[in-house]
């Protein structure tokens, strides 16, 4: 009888050691790595065929047929905004996000608004028996006789039902409880989900059928398993949001038939996830007006123009490092953006703790918030509150010039409709559009000169009021 062989994986970033060690050389993360037995190297591969290969020509790209399959609508536009306009049959979609934040929920809701149009759906729940899906379900108020449960961790029985049902959508919850018999490794290791993921990749592109697969994060908020696990599928959606808040955010981080730009915003209630239709609304409802240190963006997250307050604190420090702490934005970006406003403005930001934050629990990356980080620092080191109907867009440069942004007349737009009464833009942004009416916009080329509009004319040099 031949030696079984064995090796350590790491569970979190898949690096494979002949022997134990304490800490990954590959994440630096420890006691990651577990033992595992190798397959055997002569049993056939899955997926591969046994018999003779058979030989295939490549052809020119202008010879080959172009199709285009039509898209299966979630009839929530929310979703169907982040997949780039609905569900492509034959993807392979993964759904990672923190425990309790809503990913099941949204998925069976899913399931219950296509289950309703005639779409046959599987749900497949390795974490609950049917009776708590149908408790769950029960709860949502879902209910169709189009949707079908199965309670099965086993991918070759998966496999077999899927080939009986023939469904439109199939949803594993999650990948990390389903296993392969033919993988001698517990269920959730590097070499299950890997396998499985393939498995069901291959399922997802030989039958034309749409799968969702649920996945677990980490501590650090990747989803657990393999990086090759993102690799291996069409997108992978992140649901973002805090438990104790009841907004989520669906971002798509990768996604092979739409933007990666686009975001979707949910509100968690007792029956469900219900659609946020007005976000700028929602995120501007609690702002308190007259307070220092407060301005409102005008961000765009894909297609959509959002309006978000950012919020900044300045306070003096007894100690010899000032801290620099920042909730939805880059810390690089806020450093930046003040060593900008020392060096071009004159403020002595170097003895202060800087705090900033971006209301609402939404992540701003684009360039174009940058203008409004910057009012909002100045404001609060100075005491001196920004006028409440003013919202500002503009990319600051390393010189304190103000750069152009993107789509310009759609984040005004917007903020006429929420009732905004001025914006501060680039003033190379200013030509070439059409200005609405009810709205005044200000053109400013520099940091300097933002700063002396939002706040009143206050002198560039040295603070309105000390702290």
């Amino acid at each position: 009888m031949a030696k079984r062989k064995t090796k350590f994986v790491c569970q979190d970033c898949g690096y494979e050691s002949t022997r134990w060690m304490g800490k990954c050389p590959g994440c630096q993360n420890w006691n990651t790595l577990v033992e595992e037995i190798e397959s055997d190297s002569s049993a056939p591969k899955r997926g591969f065929s046994t018999g003779e290969k058979r030989t295939v020509k490549p052809e020119p790209i202008t010879a080959i047929e172009r199709t285009e399959e039509p898209r299966i609508s979630t009839y929530i536009n929310e979703l169907n905004r982040v997949l780039g306009g609905g569900i492509v049959p034959g993807s392979l979609v993964l759904v990672g996000g923190d425990p309790g934040i809503g990913k099941s929920t949204l998925l069976l809701q899913v399931s219950s608004t296509l289950s309703e149009r005639k779409q046959r759906v599987l749900y497949i729940s390795g974490e609950e028996s049917t009776k708590q899906t149908k408790l769950r379900a029960d709860r949502l108020g879902i209910g169709n006789d189009q949707l079908f449960v199965l309670a099965e961790t086993d991918v070759d029985n998966i496999e077999k039902v899927i080939e009986e049902m023939k469904p439109s959508l199939v949803i594993i919850d999650s990948i990390q409880t389903v296993y392969l018999e033919s993988i001698t490794s517990a269920p959730g290791s590097v070499s299950q989900v890997r396998e499985c993921t393939s498995a069901f990749m291959r399922i997802a592109k030989t039958k034309g059928i749409a799968i969702f697969l649920v996945g677990h994060v980490t501590k650090q908020g990747s989803i657990a398993g393999p990086r090759i696990l993102e690799h291996m599928v069409d997108s992978v959606l992140y649901f973002e949001g805090e438990r104790h808040h009841t907004y989520r955010i669906l971002r798509a981080v990768k996604n092979r038939f739409g933007s990666t730009n686009e975001i979707g915003i949910f509100e968690m209630k007792e029956e469900g996830l219900e659609e946020v239709l007005n976000p700028s609304e929602i995120f501007l409802e609690e702002r308190s007006t007259g307070a220092a240190g407060s301005a409102v963006v005008a961000s765009m997250e894909g297609t959509r123009p959002v309006l978000v307050e950012i919020q900044s604190l300045i306070s003096p420090t007894s100690f010899g490092n000032p801290r620099r702490m920042a909730t939805g934005i880059d810390h690089n970006r806020i450093s930046l953006i003040m060593a900008v406003l020392e060096k071009r403005v004159g403020m002595m930001l170097q003895n202060h703790d800087a705090y900033v934050k971006v209301a609402g629990g939404v992540r701003l990356d684009e360039p174009s918030i940058d203008l409004a980080i910057a009012v909002s620092i100045a404001s609060s080191f100075r005491d001196a509150p920004t006028a409440p109907a003013d919202a500002i867009v503009g990319e600051v440069g390393l010189t304190g010039e103000v750069r152009r942004v993107t789509r310009i007349e759609q984040r005004v737009n917007e903020a006429v409709k929420l009732g905004f009464k001025r914006v501060i833009i680039p003033k190379k942004n200013e030509g070439g559009w059409t200005i609405p009416s009810g709205i005044e916009v200000t053109g400013v080329s520099s940091v300097n000169e933002a700063i002396d509009v939002t706040l009143g004319g206050v002198s560039s040099g040295s603070p309105k009021f000390e702290l």
